[in-house]
This record gives structure tokens, C-alpha cells and sequence, in this order.
């Protein structure tokens, strides 16, 4: 088990029940950014945010300060001699990720133009390649616009992880790993997945920039 995971399991025990499950989705993620893709991330309300909490963590330095190859950083000065030094200091590695919550003047549009429970379809039809991985997060596995996007990124031959309750909703047989947290009340569900996804993000920096 990776000690990250043994970690997990040892702060919240509860969760011992997704750990096989978050290892899979682990592995999604890290094969997806070998292979040159991004994370599309999705949910509605409190997950809306951590949708954004997600993205922020794997865009910039977590724990570690992730600091730039020497060749860029060479790069970068021989480009520009006055300012190459600071931007290389200052810039860090970034896994790609995009919160499909955050782009406010697109899902109103959409949800005035055209439908609101295919606004987030929309940005996956428009974003998704294969490589890419889309990460929807559902406290009932319910919500119409994630279960739009789950198909949409399904036939865009994009693979899918859930985060959801107990029950799984109908967002189970949607996606590739669906990582069912033993909660139902949807502030329970909430808090049990900010220490999953945490975990997940700790693994992809340590794997990507740790060595």
C-alpha cells in the first residue's frame, strides 16, 4: 500500500472500505499525465469548490516546491537575461487540471441559451481528448449535469472517477472508478472527500515531482 493511502487509512479509518478504490483512480490519474493528458474536474455547490480546491493543488506546489528542470530554467535565462532568473525561480511544476465549476460566464450562458444540465457536458465535449481523465464529484450521484458529463466524456472515450456517497447514485455505472465515501448526509460526504482527494493529489506530486 502506498503510505500516503496507509496514511488515509490511519486518520480516517471509516475509510478503509475506498482505499482499493482510490488506489485505481491514483493510477487512472498518473497513467492520464504520463501519457500527456489533464484532469477535467466537476461538481456542483460545496463540491464546485472542491473542484477548485483540486485543480489549485495540482497546478501549483502542494508540499513540495516543485522546482524547474535546468534545462528550462537555462532556457529561461538565455531567452531573457533580466527577468529569466525570477521567473525560473518563481514558476513551479504543474500537473494540468481544469475546474469545469469555475467558468462563470460560460454555464450561465449555457444555462440561459441552451439547458443548465448539459453545461458541463458542453465543456467536456469541448475540452476532453482521450488521454484526458474527467473527475466528477457528486454527494447524492445524482446531479443531472455530472451524470451529462459522465456520458458525454464516456462517449468522447475519456476516462471517469467518481466521488460520491455511499449509496453511489446513479453516477456508479458511469464511471471507471467510482469512489463511494460511507456517508450519506451530504456535509458527511463532503468531508470525507477532501481528505481522499488530498490524498490523491500528495500521491500524483510525489510520483511526477518527488524523485
Amino acid at each position: 500500500m502506498h503510505p500516503t493511502l496507509r496514511r488515509l487509512t490511519q486518520k480516517y479509518p471509516e475509510l478503509q472500505p475506498c482505499i482499493t478504490d482510490v488506489a485505481q483512480a491514483f493510477e487512472i490519474l498518473r497513467r492520464s499525465y504520463q501519457s500527456g493528458g489533464k484532469l477535467l474536474i466537476c461538481g456542483n455547490g460545496g463540491s464546485a469548490a472542491d473542484s477548485e480546491h483540486i485543480a489549485a493543488e495540482l497546478m501549483k506546489g502542494m508540499i513540495s516546491k516543485r522546482p524547474l528542470p535546468d534545462v528550462e530554467r537555462e532556457r529561461l535565462v538565455s531567452l531573457f537575461p533580466e527577468q529569466g532568473s525570477y521567473l525560473a525561480d518563481n514558476l513551479q511544476g504543474a500537473l494540468p487540471a481544469l475546474s469545469l465549476s469555475s467558468h462563470t460566464s460560460l454555464l450561465t450562458a449555457y444555462a440561459n441559451d441552451v439547458s443548465a444540465d448539459t453545461a458541463f457536458a458542453q465543456q467536456v465535449y469541448a475540452l476532453g481528448r482521450e488521454a484526458d481523465v474527467l473527475l466528477a464529484i457528486s454527494t447524492s450521484g445524482n446531479s443531472p449535469n455530472i451524470l451529462n458529463a459522465l456520458r458525454i466524456a464516456r462517449m468522447r472515450n475519456i476516462r471517469t472517477v467518481g466521488l460520491t456517497g455511499a449509496s453511489g447514485g446513479a453516477m456508479s455505472a458511469l464511471c471507471d472508478v467510482c469512489v463511494r465515501v460511507p456517508c450519506e448526509d451530504t456535509v458527511d460526504v463532503q468531508e470525507m472527500h477532501m481528505p481522499i482527494y488530498h490524498a490523491l493529489c500528495i500521491m500524483l506530486e510525489d510520483e511526477f515531482f518527488g524523485k
